[in-house]
């Protein structure tokens, strides 16, 4: 078992080189097409280096985890964070979308892709990722909240089970993408839980805010 050691900056960067090479592989290549070998030969490090930070590729695995995990959550709090109307909402939807475009959706979401891959193998990285989608699902409830507190939909609309639903609705188009290689039934997926939200706030548009964006002087 490696034993947690205060890295020197050289290490750092050395297991930080390992875990990025090893998320980009294990995006294109999944998690079980991807070989501690390839890890190695594409992130230029030798054997001994990488057995240095991990003891195995399940302990390298719970690493890309954390990486995505952090990209992720960071990526989608940025943004929805700033959504107080379906304006901001629809602007989100456009910005994920576009971003699924780039390569036809032909990797699917991050996340889900890893889910799908180590979570009946692995209870550890289960756990770690049903923390990174209950901190997702909370963004999604957090931006209802203001939603309903707004007025933008009824005052009582139960937030936490259409978060659930924005969330599958994301992460079901995600993979529909991935293997209709075309974002068409993302998007389509995402507009209907958009639209249900609308029909809720009674299909009306609401009062463009500032989405914490000043205009220039």
């Amino acid at each position: 078992m490696v034993v947690p050691t205060q890295l020197t900056a050289r290490g750092a960067l050395t297991r930080s080189r390992i875990v990025t090479t090893a998320a980009r592989l294990m995006r294109v290549q999944g998690v079980a097409g991807t070989t501690l070998d390839d890890v190695v030969s594409e992130s230029k490090v030798s054997k001994s280096q990488l057995y240095g930070h991990f003891d195995d590729k399940r302990a390298l695995i719970r690493a890309v985890i954390d990486l995505v995990g952090d990209r992720t959550i960071t990526r989608e709090r940025e943004s929805l964070e700033q959504v107080t109307t379906f304006d901001g909402l629809q602007r989100w939807r456009d910005e994920l979308i576009e971003r699924n475009a780039v390569d036809d959706g032909r990797y699917g979401c991050a996340l889900g892709s890893l889910a799908n891959e180590v979570a009946d193998h692995d209870s550890l990285a289960r756990a770690k990722l049903d923390d990174l989608f209950t901190a997702w699902h909370q963004l999604f409830e957090a931006l209802l909240l203001r939603f309903r507190q707004d007025a933008v939909i009824p005052a009582d609309a139960d937030v936490a089970r259409l978060a659930t639903a924005l969330l599958a609705a994301v992460q079901g188009g995600y993979l529909l993408a991935q293997t209709a290689r075309d974002v068409t039934p993302m998007a389509t997926a995402i507009d209907l839980a958009i639209e249900h939200l609308r029909l809720l706030g009674g299909g009306r548009q609401t009062p463009e805010k500032s989405e914490k964006k000043e205009d220039s002087p």
